[in-house]
């Protein structure tokens, strides 16, 4: 009997003790005895869910649906209780976003909680988090269906359209052939041209003549633009001999003698009808003017050449050196960069850059700005109040491509230059030249290129 008591015991306790168990393992799945925190949200739609659904965060199974609350009226929302385990709680932050999902297309629904950012606070509980409604498949079909209908009614918009162009083109093509035949046949302005070959020989002719006629224009513009150059170096080459006064001088020289005319008027009619009579030897007097002149022609010519030829002897040409027969207005680039005179180092220069002293105007020309007119006036002063007392040599440089436009732009740079310093300080003008030396400065100063002008003042002859 008392074993029997035992067996019945040891066999209650055994059914206790898996019971126990079995219900600790069921309890564990579910996580009924782990710690847990309650978490809410809404939807107006929950699309299937029910009480006990599973909840994940991040992916990871995390609880389940522990309650839903009914709403009371129909623009109401579903409050459900998200009861999740403690340990993933830290991945839940208040702008985590719950969604509804399903395993597959038609598989079980479950919430998913999205892992917030990391600068929001943690979800505590009773925290109702964001939600974002589901979308249904239904909803999916029908979005689907309206964007077919409107795609097709869009494409019969768009055959509708392109019936009327291909209509249109039709009439387009047709009426091209009808011109189209018309032209062959010899209608109308451009047929006839086709037909005629009278007028198409004409109309040859006529752009012929208008290419020749373009040759002719281009060969005057050239001529024109030749002319001006010289006109533009004769010029220049008055302004530098200073001419301009001399002429001013020889008007008040003329306004004077026009004073004495009438009271010499009568001497002078006088004068002449004895001079033009005749000599003893029966000659009058144009016969012995005539004769005059010619031998003083020939005398004069000959005094040129001897003199000329007296400049340029060796114990002469001091002596007219210093009587001013040579002239800065007649410089000529080779000889000035070979003569020691001008190349002497001790020679005063002041270097002016063309960007700063030069503007292009409206006419394609060149002009002082009036920085470069400062900087003339400084680079006086610095070369000495001695500079414009002795002679000034004004050396024009350009760095243009060819030469001929590098000569043609030294040359009126230097002209420039020069005619601003005879303006502003009323420097002599035979004290005063200009050369053109393109882009390359004279050997000895230094400088193997530039661009602009160089003021170069002689130093005093000892």
């Amino acid at each position: 009997m008392r074993n029997h008591n035992v067996t019945i015991g040891i066999f209650i306790v055994s059914g206790l003790a898996l019971f126990t168990l079995v219900l600790f393992t069921i309890g564990n799945e579910h996580k009924a005895f782990s710690p847990h925190v309650d978490l809410h949200t809404e939807f107006a739609n929950i699309s299937g869910l029910t009480k006990g659904s599973d909840v994940q965060v991040a992916g990871f199974d995390a609880g389940e649906i522990a309650d839903i609350e009914v709403p009371k009226s129909p623009s109401g929302r579903f409050r459900l209780v998200l009861r999740i385990d403690q340990r993933l709680n830290p991945l839940v932050r208040t702008d985590s976003l719950v969604t509804v999902d399903s395993e597959g297309i038609v598989g079980d629904k479950f919430v998913q909680i999205h892992g917030g950012s990391a600068n929001a606070r943690e979800a505590a509980a009773s925290t109702t988090l964001p939600s974002k409604e589901p979308l249904s498949l239904a909803d999916l079909l029908e979005s689907s269906n309206d964007l077919i209908n409107g795609a097709n009614g869009t494409m019969k918009g768009v055959q509708g359209k392109l019936d009327g162009t291909l209509d249109a083109a039709t009439k387009t093509i047709n009426n091209a052939n009808d011109l189209i035949v018309g032209i062959k046949q010899g209608k109308g302005t451009v047929g006839m041209l086709l037909r005629d070959q009278t007028t198409a020989t004409e109309i040859q002719q006529a752009v012929a003549n208008g290419e020749q006629a373009t040759v002719s224009v281009k060969q005057a513009s050239a001529s024109l633009k030749h002319a001006s150059g010289q006109a533009d170096a004769l010029v220049s080459d008055f302004a530098s001999r200073g001419l301009g006064g001399k002429v001013d001088q020889t008007l008040l020289s003329a306004r004077g003698a026009a004073g004495n005319l009438d009271s010499i008027s009568g001497q002078l009619h006088q004068t002449m009808t004895e001079a033009l009579g005749e000599d003893g030897r029966g000659v009058d007097a144009g016969g012995n003017i005539q004769q005059s002149l010619s031998n003083l022609t020939e005398t004069t010519g000959n005094m040129a050449a001897d003199t000329e030829a007296l400049k340029h002897e060796f114990f002469f040409k001091g002596f007219f050196k210093h009587r001013g027969y040579y002239s800065l207005a007649d410089l000529d680039p080779t000889t000035y960069r070979n003569d020691r005179v001008f190349t002497n180092p001790d020679n005063g220069r002041a270097w002016l850059e063309a960007a700063r002293l030069f503007e292009q105007t409206s006419n394609g020309q060149e002009r002082l700005t009036t920085e470069g007119k400062l900087q003339i006036e400084e680079a006086i002063a610095e070369l000495g109040d001695g500079a414009l007392n002795g002679p000034l040599v004004i050396e024009g440089y350009s760095s243009q491509s060819d030469s001929g436009t590098q000569l043609a732009a030294s040359h009126s740079r230097a002209l420039l230059v020069l005619h601003y310093i005879h303006a502003r300080y009323q420097v002599d003008l035979r004290n005063i030249g200009a050369v053109a030396l393109r882009n390359t400065p004279p050997p000895g100063v230094h400088k193997e290129t530039w661009d602009g002008v160089c003021i170069m003042a002689l130093k005093a002859s000892s």
